[in-house]
């Protein structure tokens, strides 16, 4: 709770109070109405989504060598998929980092491809197919339970 000053008064008020206690003012929806970040909350994604372990099996596998399961740990850090109400993003890179921003409009297609044993494990492919990029397709490795994560993304493709 903060003293602030009144909108239309400018005398100290407190940022709770409903309204002002020298002219009525209704100071709550004043700072709505004046900063609607505030009233929205903090954005939070719906899903963050990173490969599945699966994906670096045979990395793990030969766990008698340092390399390998060094190398699927950076790699599996390295690409996080993140689902938005109204966008959808694509972090990649551990020291130099790339973003990609996705409107859920602009997703022509979402494409799952699954291996017989990626099907055992739960994890597949998914190919992002846009219409708003140059390059068009964005394949993302070793996702775990890909058919939900193109089923979420359906979904705010519909609710956008």
């Amino acid at each position: 709770m903060a003293l602030i000053d009144c909108p239309e008064c400018r005398k100290p008020v407190s940022s709770e109070a409903r309204a002002c206690p020298a002219c009525g003012c209704p100071v709550v929806e004043k700072l709505k109405a004046l900063d609607p970040t505030a009233a929205s909350g903090p954005r939070e994604p719906i899903a963050v989504v990173h490969p599945s372990w699966w994906g670096y099996f045979w990395y793990w596998f030969f766990f008698f060598l340092i390399v390998p399961p060094f190398i699927a740990w950076v790699k599996r850090g390295a690409t996080v998929l993140r689902i938005y109400r109204d966008r959808i993003t694509i972090e990649r890179g551990l020291f130099s980092k790339c973003y990609q921003d996705y409107n859920p409009r602009d997703i022509r297609s979402i494409d799952v491809d699954q291996t017989f044993f990626g099907r055992i494990l739960g994890i597949g492919n998914l190919t992002l197919s846009t219409a708003a990029s140059s390059e068009g397709t964005e394949v993302l490795e070793s996702i775990p339970d890909p058919q939900a994560v193109r089923e979420l993304i359906l979904a705010q493709r519909g609710n956008h």
